[in-house]
């Protein structure tokens, strides 16, 4: 492989200890390159989000190192990874996590929020993500007044506002029907495609793992498989985009 963005070696996670003691990942080595479109499946309970976690720099490795663009995030305070994530990572969530009483602008103006950006540098971003995921004139609404597939979208754009190197999406499509799961699919493919954001997918869906290019199996702790899509889905079916608010 070319140099990769992101390095697991050896990487092990232990939770608990003595009779308790739960080894959920043992030894995980793994390379990501910047621009890959990745998804990482497993049945429950089989390492997949432990990883996810880690990768995401929520957690940190009992074991092992865990490098990205170079740095070894093991040995970082919580302090710097919190700006790592900052300046390098989105996030997307099958529960969608937004803010219930703040309107879809504000939603995705908090990321930049905490970086610590202007009103008008926040105002200006938020506005272009949304746009970018087909919720241009939809700004002033709240969660409550958008479908499940538009509150998907409007996490989208709070994950893509900072201008990440990395999308994480966990289990983006759980909660949505089919035909607005293909839609969110056919948003991080463009992202992939058109942008270079790095996408790293946790999913138990195969007909929504087959757009990414790459499958990585997970099964009690290890990697079972790590192995190319012949044959990735590289267009969404055709779905009519969400009409403007008046």
């Amino acid at each position: 492989m070319t140099d990769a963005l992101i390095t697991l070696r050896g990487v092990a996670k232990r939770y608990g200890s003595g009779a308790s003691e739960l080894l959920a990942l043992k030894g995980i080595d793994l390379d990501i390159v910047a621009g890959e479109f990745v998804a990482i499946m497993g049945p429950s309970g089989s390492g997949k989000s432990t990883a996810m976690n880690i990768l995401g720099c929520l957690d940190t490795p009992t074991a092992g190192q865990y490098l990205f663009k170079g740095a070894h995030v093991e040995a970082l305070t919580r302090d710097q990874r919190a700006r790592l994530r900052r300046r390098y990572l989105g996030f997307v969530f099958q529960g969608f996590n937004l803010l219930a009483r703040t309107s879809a602008q504000e939603n995705v103006e908090l990321p930049l929020l905490y970086r610590g950006d202007s009103a008008s540098v926040r105002r200006v971003a938020a506005t272009k993500a949304l746009q970018s995921v087909g919720l241009g004139g939809w700004e002033r609404h709240t969660p409550a007044e958008l479908s499940g597939g538009q509150q998907q979208r409007v996490a989208i754009a709070r994950a893509i506002v900072t201008e990440p190197a990395v999308v994480l999406a966990d289990e983006p499509t759980g909660n949505l029907d089919t035909q607005r799961s293909h839609e969110i699919m056919g948003l991080l493919l463009a992202l992939n495609r058109d942008h270079g954001i790095t996408v790293l997918m946790v999913t138990h869906e195969p007909d929504m793992a087959a757009y990414a290019r790459r499958m990585v199996h997970f099964l009690d702790g290890r990697i079972a498989r790590d192995e190319v899509n012949p044959h990735p889905i590289t267009a969404a079916p055709a779905a009519q985009e969400p009409q403007e608010a008046i």
